[in-house]
């Protein structure tokens, strides 16, 4: 398969170790003339969603892509799913498994059912302008963390290579995804979250099955119905139809 080219006009910055590739990121974007991808092969200080401690070994995929977005914030956000169909696609494209990844609502990529990448979204700004979005990238290439010190409910996370066999190098991931996100943003920005939500839901994990949403204190169970079009997870509880805008989700 040969590669696609990368895509022109976006920077590419690789580095051996970096603190957390979203903080240089952030760094970076005060003197940035357009979109960049930051690669790392090992983070010393990197963190997950809700802050959360995230260590990764060396040979897995950390980066994160900073763009200067000109839309309001709650649009700006829904860049997730982009990154999480460019990831998808990246991975289908160098696997050739097409059928095997899955999407999580709101940003992971499964593999076989279980957690094979988690994606960060973080913006830069000040009041409601966000000047700078950083889209962190996290994928288990070759090593997964411990189940023992994942959440109780939560997925099983595993690795590329644990799965497939197949051993990818975070340089052939990053020179596969940056082209894929760029596909993504053109049509999100030329047409709108309609094909994402479209193209989405066509790969969502668990669509039309039971599923259970926590936000801070509240739980609901419920059938996952959709994704709206504003981004949220539509649900099917006891109570009704409910529209739930940003929750951690349990199969």
């Amino acid at each position: 398969m040969s590669a696609e080219p990368w895509p022109e006009g976006v920077a590419r910055h690789v580095l051996d170790t970096v603190d957390s590739t979203n903080a240089f990121a952030a760094r970076l974007a005060p003197d940035l003339s357009g979109p960049a991808w930051i690669m790392a092969g090992l983070q010393t200080a990197a963190r997950g969603r809700r802050g959360r401690a995230w260590s990764s070994p060396r040979g897995n995929f950390s980066a994160t892509l900073i763009l200067r977005p000109t839309e309001r914030p709650e649009i700006v956000a829904l860049r997730s799913f982009a990154a999480a169909l460019a990831l998808r696609d990246a991975c289908v494209a160098l696997t050739g498994l097409p059928d095997s990844f899955t999407l999580k609502w709101p940003n992971d990529v499964l593999l076989n059912g279980g957690k094979l990448a988690g994606i960060l979204l973080e913006s830069l700004g000040q009041g409601a302008q966000v000047q700078h979005l950083a889209i962190g990238i996290g994928v288990n290439l070759i090593a997964a963390p411990d189940p023992a010190l994942v959440e109780p409910g939560a997925l099983r996370p595993v690795s590329l290579l644990g799965e497939t066999g197949l051993r990818i190098t975070p340089t052939a991931l990053l020179d596969a995804l940056a082209p894929a996100y760029a596909r993504w943003e053109q049509a999100f920005t030329t047409q709108g979250f309609a094909p994402l939500r479209n193209a989405w839901l066509a790969h969502a994990a668990r669509l039309g099955e039971p599923i259970r949403a926590r936000t801070g204190q509240t739980t609901r169970d419920g059938i996952f119905e959709t994704v709206d079009a504003t981004g949220a997870l539509v649900m099917m509880t006891a109570e009704g139809r409910v529209a739930i805008p940003a929750a951690e989700v349990f199969f």
